[in-house]
């Protein structure tokens, strides 16, 4: 990576903020057009897939457009990322998600500062977390070590198809679930879910590490 680490940081920042933002606000937007929850659902799906696209072309070659301290514990454990690195990619992701949250509130007139109290936990949940933690952190290592340039639509098609084939409904992403906490509506976990969320999230991006660097090993001559 050769741009600076504050403008790494804040590509980070903006790009988590924009994820958030548009998870939420099109939680927020669905919601409001249809009682149907599956409709409800897909209306939050298709931004979130589409938006991942735009943000991981534009800021990925600033910061490698993580927006996730998963997918940065994961690149870290290959050393991608410096570890000393790690915790102020993950701070700024963090601060960067809440943002999004509170913007999303703004945009639809509604309080600014929020906790969820949408139950989400049990072990179907966290296996669910960690299976689609997993996939993705496979998904983007296995990109860039066959086809580099399609990483942004890989992983826009994966989080689009894993919200309706985990139970959980893939946040797959600490910083997100974090911000998601900060929002009462179709998108939200309440706070108290967190901590088995991001453990799994964590659990399995750090064991696709291993997997995809056994699959994707350069072999010998």
């Amino acid at each position: 990576m050769q741009t600076d680490l504050p403008r790494r940081l804040a590509a980070e920042a903006l790009g988590t903020f924009f994820l958030v933002a548009t998870v939420v606000g099109s939680g927020i937007m669905a919601d409001t057009l249809t009682e149907d929850v599956a409709l409800s659902l897909l209306g939050n799906t298709i931004p979130t897939g589409a938006i991942l696209v735009v943000l991981i072309t534009v800021l990925g070659p600033l910061s490698g457009a993580h927006f996730n301290p998963a997918v940065s514990l994961g690149f870290a454990l290959t050393r991608a990322l410096p570890w000393r690195e790690l915790a102020p990619y993950v701070a700024a992701q963090v601060a960067g998600g809440i943002l999004g949250t509170f913007a999303a509130h703004l945009m639809f007139e509604m309080p600014m500062l929020q906790a969820s109290a949408t139950m989400r936990t049990g072990p179907a949940q966290w296996f669910s977390e960690l299976v689609a933690a997993f996939g993705l952190m496979a998904i983007i290592l296995g990109g860039l070590a066959t086809r580099a340039n399609a990483v942004p639509w890989l992983v826009g098609l994966y989080i689009t198809a894993a919200y309706w084939f985990t139970a959980s409904t893939s946040f797959a992403n600490p910083a997100v679930a974090i911000a998601r906490a900060l929002t009462d509506t179709f998108s939200g976990i309440r706070p108290g879910d967190l901590p088995g969320f991001i453990v799994a999230e964590c659990l399995g991006a750090a064991l696709a590490v291993w997997v995809a660097g056994w699959l994707w090993a350069k072999r010998s001559a």
